[in-house]
């Protein structure tokens, strides 16, 4: 799963993907089960709005999928990305498999070397150990292919993550 920003966005970039079977976006890394969308967005729930993404490692590597992550938004912005600010919106991976953790652990530091090496601020991603996954309700699933003029907020930092080349 990866939080980074509003989930339209992130789902859109991961199902483009050749190798992703499926994508959905749900919420994550709070502390109530079963949230709604409206709680989410009070803050009280302390969920981050995020895609989970099932793919078939034969035709794609965790490491692209994270570098498709770090590209794709600002993993130095602290609970935003453009114009949605609040910590539903904050940059996070959440991995399943202790291979995926050190992938991940990886990836972002020699991301960080990138960004440094460009002027960037830390990154402050939160990299934890999968948590509960809820999905969305069903208006949110594929919302830019509902919706193609919806509100799109991610922006990425112009500085190419070195790791996980597409196959």
């Amino acid at each position: 799963m990866f939080g980074m920003g509003c989930f339209w966005g992130a789902e859109k970039k991961f199902w483009s993907i050749p190798g992703v079977v499926s994508t959905s976006v749900g919420y994550a890394g709070g502390t109530t089960q079963g949230p709604t969308y409206p709680q989410v967005c009070s803050g009280k729930t302390g969920h981050a709005e995020v895609v989970a993404v099932e793919y078939d490692p034969a035709k794609v590597s965790y490491d692209a999928l994270l570098k498709v992550f770090f590209e794709s938004h600002n993993p130095t912005q602290l609970n935003r990305q453009g114009n949605d600010v609040g910590t539903q919106y904050r940059s996070g991976i959440y991995t399943s498999t202790p291979e995926q953790r050190r992938s991940a652990e990886a990836a972002k530091q020699a991301y960080q070397h990138e960004l440094s090496q460009a002027g960037h601020g830390t990154i402050v991603t939160e990299l934890l150990d999968a948590p509960p996954y809820y999905p969305a309700e069903e208006y949110h699933q594929k919302y830019l292919l509902k919706n193609p003029d919806g509100y799109c907020g991610l922006g990425g930092t112009g500085v190419s993550c070195p790791i996980g080349l597409l196959r």
